[in-house]
């Protein structure tokens, strides 16, 4: 049997690191929505989803992706001031969808942070 190459590992990896990012930025937001609330179960999931649009700091960085890069403490949305912030949110019933939704983008890049850690 035939052991696996560093570049195949390092593939796998990188798919596996992919799927998993980006899994949770768009499939637990709807999951959530879907399979915890009755009423606008849709509304909902596109609400969490929405948390997505705090990666708009991306665009303020130099290069504006690098994969070998983690982005929790690096952009200014992503800093631990404003994770934070995050965490506060979902105790008060008008921001509590908002807060979920970026708490789910926080998780997401703490995963791929994770994930470049173990890589190196």
């Amino acid at each position: 049997m035939r052991l696996l190459t560093y570049r195949t590992y390092h593939w796998i990896f990188w798919m596996l690191r992919f799927i998993i990012h980006y899994g949770v930025h768009f499939a637990v937001p709807f999951l959530i929505g879907f399979l915890c609330f009755k009423k606008d179960r849709l509304k909902i999931s596109l609400i969490l989803l929405a948390g997505i649009v705090i990666d708009i700091d991306h665009l303020w960085a130099n290069p504006i992706f690098d994969p070998k890069r983690c982005s929790i403490n690096f952009h200014l949305l992503h800093s631990y001031w404003a994770i934070l912030a995050y965490c506060i949110l979902p105790f008060f019933r008008p921001t509590r969808l908002i807060g979920l939704a970026l708490i789910i983008h926080i998780i997401a890049d703490m995963l791929d942070c994770l994930m470049i850690f173990l890589e190196s």
